[in-house]
């Protein structure tokens, strides 16, 4: 049966393929769906770590005396 999602080919080496097939085999999951659920996770790190650095930067020029309080901002 066809699927409609596009499909991705991954080399890695022995010994991650190894890890990659036991922690499949222990979760009861495919090694496409392990590989899918952990390219999902390590995308979410990097936007974590993106909206952290967005966060240092900001926090740097913040000016409390300017900055809108919450009853100003959701009047």
């Amino acid at each position: 049966m066809p699927t409609k999602n596009p499909r991705v080919n991954v080399v890695v080496e022995p010994p991650l393929y190894k890890v990659m097939y036991d922690l499949a085999a222990n979760g009861g999951v495919s090694m496409s769906t392990l590989a899918r659920d952990l390219i999902r996770e390590a995308l979410e790190l990097r936007e974590d770590i993106a909206l952290a650095a967005l966060a240092d930067k900001r926090i740097k020029t913040f000016n409390k005396k300017s900055a809108l309080s919450h009853e100003d901002v959701w009047k």
